[in-house]
Formats: C-alpha cells, sequence, structure tokens
C-alpha cells in the first residue's frame, strides 16, 4: 500500500494556505506543491500596492518562508508546471517529465490576466500585472525610461491600485476605462464619483467611456489611440481588463466547469479525490442563492481550509462571508458581503468632500454588503449585521449618532 499523498497544483494563497490546514488536519502522508512560477507562494495584493510602490521587498510578500515548508515536510517542485491529470491512474504528468501519484489532488490554479486584443499589445512598454515577474518588469522599465507618461488601460480595482503606485513613482498618469464609469461592475455610484474625484486631486487623468483601438509606436510604445480617435501619449502601457479563471487543465481532464472549475460546497470537484479553491473555482453559495466566482484572499483561504478538511476525511460546508480591500493613497476601501441585487445604496458619512464613509447596500431593509472607506469600525461592524440577516431602516444607516450594533438584535419592528 502506497503511501498517501496530496498533490497540490497551483501557487497562490489558497495553494498557502492548504499545506497549513491540511497538517492542522492530520494529514499524515506526502505533500508536494507544483508552481509555474519559480518562487515561494507569496502575496500578490500588494504587487499594485506596496511592491510597486517600493514600500515592500519581494520576500516580505512571502506567505511562509522555506523552512517552513521544509518543517510541514513539503515536497516543492516551483518553476514546473502541471501538463496532464490522468483521473484513472491518480497521476499527475509534469513539464519535467516526472509523474505524480496522488491519493488526494488540490486544484488552486488561480487566474490569468485577459488580453487586450488590439494592434499594437505586444509592444516593448505594454505590460499586464499579474505575477512579481510582471511587477518586476514594469518596475525596471520605470527605472531606466526617460519617459514619465504612463497609461492605463481599466478602471476597477487594479487599474486604480496601479495607478495610485505610479503617481507616488512621480509618473504623469492617464488611465481608461471603456465603462461610463469607473468600477462600475463592483460598486454603487457614490463610490465610483468618490474615487474620480480622489484620483483627480493626485493628479490622474481619468477618462471613462474610452475603448481602445490600438497600441501605437515602431520599436516600443508611444501612444494608445481610442475608438473614438483621441489618442494618449504613453511611455508604459498597463493594462488590467480583469482575469480569466484557469480551468484548461480540469477541462481535460473531465471535470465540470463553467466560470472556473466547479466545487461543491465541500470543495470537491466532479471527481471526489480531487478539490479544488481559490480565484479558479466556481461555487455554490447557499448564502446567496446562486453559483458564483470570488477573486479574494480570504475567500481562497477559507475554501483551502475547507479543501484540506475534505481531503483529510473531515468535510466542512464552506460558508465563508466575502470580504474584500483595496488600498490607495492613504485610503483603505474594505467590502463585506455583495451587493448585487440591491435596491438601494445608503451613505454614512461625507464622500462628496471627505475621505472616510460608508455605503450600505440593501435589499428591502436588508442588509446585503458595505463597503467602507478608512471606517475600520464600520467594517467589522458590517460584516456582524450582515451575518445577522440584519434589517435596518435606511434613516438609521445614513444618521451617524445612531448605534448600528443595537440593529445585530433588534427586529425592524422595535423602535431604537
Amino acid at each position: 500500500m502506497r503511501t498517501p499523498h496530496a498533490v497540490i497544483l497551483g501557487a497562490g494563497h489558497a495553494a498557502a494556505q492548504l499545506v497549513t490546514s491540511l497538517r492542522q488536519q492530520g494529514w499524515q502522508g506526502d505533500i508536494t506543491l507544483v508552481g509555474e512560477e519559480p518562487v515561494l507562494p507569496y502575496q500578490r495584493p500588494p504587487l499594485s500596492k506596496a511592491y510597486l510602490a517600493g514600500q515592500m521587498s519581494a520576500e516580505q510578500m512571502l506567505i511562509k518562508n522555506a523552512a517552513a515548508y521544509e518543517r510541514a515536510g513539503v515536497n516543492l517542485r516551483l518553476g514546473v508546471r502541471a501538463e496532464r491529470i490522468d483521473r484513472a491512474k491518480q497521476q499527475v504528468h509534469l513539464s519535467t517529465g516526472e509523474v505524480l501519484d496522488y491519493s488526494g489532488l488540490a486544484l488552486t490554479l488561480g487566474a490569468r490576466v485577459r488580453e487586450l486584443a488590439v494592434p499594437g499589445a505586444t509592444l516593448p512598454g505594454v505590460f499586464c500585472l499579474r505575477t512579481l515577474a510582471d511587477l518586476d518588469r514594469i518596475k525596471a522599465h520605470v527605472a531606466t525610461s526617460t519617459g514619465r507618461r504612463a497609461v492605463i488601460v481599466g478602471g476597477g480595482y487594479i487599474g486604480l491600485e496601479t495607478a495610485a503606485g505610479l503617481r507616488q513613482l512621480g509618473l504623469a498618469v492617464t488611465l481608461l476605462e471603456a465603462m461610463p464609469r469607473l468600477l462600475q461592475r463592483v460598486t454603487s455610484t457614490e463610490v465610483s464619483a468618490f474615487y474620480q474625484r480622489v484620483h483627480t486631486e493626485e493628479g490622474v487623468d481619468i477618462r471613462c467611456g474610452k475603448s481602445v483601438q490600438a497600441i501605437l509606436g515602431e520599436t516600443a510604445v508611444s501612444a494608445v489611440q481610442c475608438e473614438d480617435g483621441e489618442t494618449f501619449p504613453a511611455d508604459l502601457v498597463i493594462v488590467g481588463i480583469g482575469v480569466l479563471p484557469n480551468v484548461e487543465l480540469a477541462a481535460a481532464a473531465g471535470l465540470n466547469v463553467g466560470n472556473g472549475i466547479r466545487a461543491n460546497a465541500f470543495a470537491q470537484t466532479s471527481d471526489p479525490l480531487i478539490v479544488a479553491a481559490g480565484d479558479c473555482t466556481e461555487f455554490f453559495s447557499e448564502a446567496h442563492g446562486r453559483s458564483m466566482r470570488l477573486e479574494s484572499v480570504p475567500h481562497a483561504m477559507a475554501q483551502a481550509s475547507c479543501a484540506a478538511a475534505t481531503l483529510c476525511g473531515k468535510p466542512v460546508a464552506y460558508q465563508a462571508q466575502p470580504w474584500f480591500w483595496s488600498d490607495q493613497y492613504d485610503l483603505k476601501l474594505q467590502m463585506a458581503g455583495l451587493s448585487q441585487g440591491h435596491d438601494q445604496a445608503v451613505v454614512r458619512g461625507d464622500s462628496r468632500q471627505g475621505r472616510s464613509f460608508s455605503v450600505y447596500y440593501l435589499a428591502g431593509s436588508r442588509l446585503l454588503a458595505v463597503d467602507c472607506v478608512n471606517r475600520p469600525r464600520d467594517f467589522m461592524l458590517g460584516k456582524k449585521l450582515i451575518a445577522a440577516a440584519a434589517e435596518i431602516p435606511a434613516d438609521a444607516l445614513a444618521d451617524e449618532s445612531q448605534d448600528l450594533g443595537h440593529w445585530i438584535t433588534t427586529p425592524l419592528t422595535t423602535t431604537p
């Protein structure tokens, strides 16, 4: 009888958490972690924030140091790609020619950047932003280029964080967003307007409703041309237009995939010996009544813990509440819950002139989600209110003199 062997494909937050959780749950067998990047698993959020701005080193971004994996008895196979999964033989074929037998397999394959499919997108000076290597190339370009004009394509969180980082480095920054407003797919008009104001105050030239037609240049990028004909000079272009889940390996192995590798409440795929966690997964949320895919570090770690419990024969259903964050300049945005389906957004504080406020999203009187800028107490309380399925009058949310903690246990019909 062969020794139990857990193989983890992918080397991000979910993979690092799986290693820890497997040992905590009592896994006594071997563990092998396979990652395409030639570095230990590291934190990705600081890439477009502290690392770009030079406030954090690559070593500081490591989730665990090499000694931690050694203590956990993990065989690290870094800089190696998984080529094929043979489910019948319970084997993984690697790019080195090596074949790994597994008794349990975890897919933490993450996501890849969505490419900008226009002429000139491969010119020198055009970058995406997903990996440590991407950021090292961007930083090297900034350090050696005589030009100081950057154009960012995409007005989501990555684009805005990158804009903040480049402004801190002293570059002139133009941000192009195809939608009518920033963050249109993920947040309210109030939050969009706030970030448009702040970035404009910080010197970013924001242009919404601008679709890129081509990137211009002979031997290197020189400008970005939009579909309306307007052209923006550029010595550096960073594309941040979203990501796609890495499902191809799973699909080729015959696993059920959709907008991600489909996993049940216990992180199992359509093959009970294979679990999946993180950005690459699609799962059904009982709390929200629909299938979803979340791009979030807290989600990746919570689902990875669930996956580890399943591999150890101690299944526990995944019930974590979604939450996210974004750092830009002196602003910390913390978000809890999912605002889809809300019919009212209530602002608490001053979003028009200040830099500290919260937006609460209601369906009727039930709180679905909250976005908090520089308001950690509102965020922590908001998480509790959402978990309690609290019903709160809109006027109470808007009134800063009211203690919202009252509504965690108080029915809506009760006068506070």
